[in-house]
């Protein structure tokens, strides 16, 4: 049975805890099982994002929520050549993410969608010549999917794996060599929208969106440095910036971790994201996960939420702004 997580304790044996807790939702692996095992539907075009049985689908057993009215208001007001075609890469957060990006970039600005996850992995997986140390097949790297098809925007979000856990990391953990960790992020990042470029081509290449993450309750400022690696990144190569992590940290303090925060207007006006109405405020994770934003348990193999969660719809929503601005 799991203990409920207490902030400001992971130090020591209590961060080796810490990872071992998260692996449960898939970062480091589940059960001792590799992800790229696990059945993911990257590869797969979501051709029905918002389909039936989905948390955010008229299906689900309630009332679809309304399309934000920020960004509809955006998309009404700025035409655009075509809907924009979007590739979505990315951890076990993308993972659990997929289904409600691709249900709102469909139903806000009629984008078509790809989403390729794996749980466990880090922008190393996602390049070439990886191999065997890599948790992605060939298939899926992002260079192979970018020539494949031909994307407007190729999203990528990657909370930093910190622990090693993937092969192509070559063993380099923020724990045992902090600036190695951080220079060698920051090499792959470079690396990967160099191949995301170069696959495309041209004048063609798809505008790349860098996500950035929210709070680590676990190592705090490694998460801020990484954030500036895809900033830097990002305005070195020119991409573009989501940052989805300030949706889910409180609002005075954008890298103070928080397990609920206070029910936006939206999540108010729709019972089911107000997870505390009496109170005021929604969770954001778990009480026993304090890295993933999906309210349901965690399985041994990684799986786009099947639940309603407020952390998620708020991370979808600051990605597809993201998009709706740049089209």
């Amino acid at each position: 049975m799991r203990k409920r997580w207490s902030v400001g304790t992971a130090s020591g044996a209590g961060a080796l805890a810490a990872v071992l807790l998260l692996g449960a939702c898939g970062d480091p692996g589940s059960g001792g099982e590799a992800p790229a095992a696990a059945p993911v539907p990257g590869g797969q075009v979501s051709k029905d994002p918002g389909g039936a049985g989905r948390p955010d689908s008229a299906g689900s057993g309630s009332r679809s929520p309304a399309p934000t009215s920020t960004t509809r208001q955006r998309v009404a007001e700025k035409p655009r050549m075509k809907e924009p075609k979007v590739l979505y890469l990315g951890d076990s957060l993308a993972m659990e993410n997929q289904d409600v990006l691709g249900a709102q970039l469909k139903r806000d600005l009629g984008a078509r969608y790809r989403s390729a996850p794996y749980s466990g992995t880090t922008l190393c997986d996602y390049l070439d010549g990886t191999g065997k140390r890599s948790l992605v097949p060939d298939k899926d790297k992002a260079a192979a999917l970018v020539r494949a098809e031909r994307p407007d925007y190729v999203v990528l979000q990657f909370w930093g794996n910190a622990w090693g856990y993937t092969p192509c990391m070559d063993g380099i953990t923020y724990d045992k060599a902090r600036q190695k960790y951080f220079d060698r992020y920051a090499a792959d990042a470079r690396a990967l929208a160099g191949q995301i470029n170069a696959a495309a081509g041209g004048a063609d290449r798809p505008r790349i969106v860098w996500v950035l993450q929210g709070p680590d309750p676990i190592t705090p400022d490694r998460v801020r440095r990484v954030n500036g690696i895809y900033e830097a990144q990002a305005r070195a190569s020119g991409g573009l910036v989501a940052d989805a992590g300030r949706a889910v940290a409180p609002a005075s303090a954008r890298y103070t971790w928080a397990e609920t925060l206070p029910c936006t207007a939206y999540e108010t006006k729709n019972p089911a994201y107000c997870t505390e109405g009496a109170r005021g405020r929604t969770a954001l994770h778990r009480s026993d996960d304090p890295l993933h934003f999906c309210l349901a348990p965690t399985t041994p193999k990684s799986r786009p939420c099947p639940v309603r969660s407020p952390g998620i719809r708020r991370i979808a929503a600051a990605i597809t702004r993201a998009v709706a601005d740049a089209s």
